[in-house]
């Protein structure tokens, strides 16, 4: 309580400071360093899994292929949508630094929701490639170049800025009230409109269609990809061949089922979940950032064999005497 109302009386000395409480009702040192130890962990495996992936593939001219094209697009948006995040929040979990300028904050709300909407775009993408090699392998390499891929990478990117950058703009134009609090880790769109003293109807009704409109666009394409790849599949009669093309979709089935579920809810939560404890809702909203970006390179490690190859292969040489 004493926390909240120094916070309030900062605020109101500097009104182009937010801050940002971290975990509501777990503010207490203790309890937020605790919480702190398993992001810090999530995030740093995340890194350096990630990291790993975008060395080994830029290292191994065998690997310059779109499938491992489109992972490390993957792998970059998900260093990004992290990072945007995570530095942040232990500044506030580890050091008590709760106060970013509403500049720093809309900034961090773009850099944020715009990697959401870019992975998304790179999910689809990969939905396609997966479509393609299996209902037309034998035109894979001529449809998926790597010079489509990067031009698919870069309608993704503009699509996401297109998209994202109105909430930071529309929002830069309300007026904020004196109290400057957001009951929140990092700047989410609806935490911040809702430290406005405008109408932010405009705002809340932008934020859901956009959030419905693209992931919901981007779930039917890639619903439509599988579709046609288990149409493709039955159609083939050995067993073997079956659970090899079903097995090269595992992982991409995995990063979805970790991406859009947890999306939706923090979405949905933010506007109608007010049954919902408030450091519950906070922690999976990290948690959702946090676990895609650790998981996802140990997905495709462990799924796919000639990345697994090349990473001990990599690994060996850099530990070896010769170091080569």
């Amino acid at each position: 309580q004493a926390e909240v109302l120094q916070a309030f009386n900062f605020t109101l000395s500097d009104p182009s400071i937010f801050i940002l409480m971290g975990i509501p009702g777990l503010e207490a040192a203790p309890a937020h360093i605790w919480i702190s130890i398993p992001f810090t962990m999530f995030y740093i495996i995340g890194l350096l899994g990630n990291f790993t992936l975008l060395f080994v593939v830029g290292k191994e001219q065998t690997l310059h292929k779109p499938m491992y094209l489109l992972l490390c697009l993957l792998a970059v948006t998900e260093i990004g949508t992290s990072t945007s995040i995570m530095p942040k929040a232990l500044c506030i979990f580890w050091l008590n630094l709760k106060g970013i300028t509403v500049g720093g904050c809309l900034t961090q709300m773009f850099f944020l929701h715009a990697g959401t909407v870019m992975h998304s775009a790179v999910l689809v993408t990969m939905a396609f490639d997966r479509y393609v090699a299996i209902c037309n392998p034998l035109r894979y390499t001529t449809i998926l170049t790597n010079a489509r891929i990067a031009k698919l990478g870069l309608v993704g990117l503009i699509r996401a800025v297109l998209c994202i950058l109105p909430l930071p703009l529309l929002l830069s134009r309300h007026p904020f009230c004196a109290n400057h609090i957001i009951p929140h880790a990092y700047c989410d769109h609806m935490a911040v409109a809702k430290m406005s003293c405008g109408d932010i109807t405009v705002n809340r009704m932008y934020g859901l269609v956009i959030a419905f409109v693209v992931n919901g666009s981007d779930l039917t394409l890639i619903a439509l990809s599988y579709s046609l790849i288990i149409r493709a599949v039955l159609r083939i009669s050995s067993k073997k061949a079956h659970k090899k093309a079903l097995n090269t979709c595992t992982g991409h089935i995995c990063v979805m089922l970790m991406s859009y579920p947890s999306f939706f809810f923090s979405t949905l939560t933010h506007r109608f979940g007010q049954g919902i404890a408030p450091h519950i809702h906070i922690i999976l909203a990290n948690l959702y950032f946090l676990l895609p970006t650790m998981f996802n390179p140990i997905i495709y490690g462990v799924k796919n064999k000639e990345l697994r190859e090349k990473v001990g292969k990599c690994t060996c040489r850099m530990y070896s005497p010769g170091g080569h």
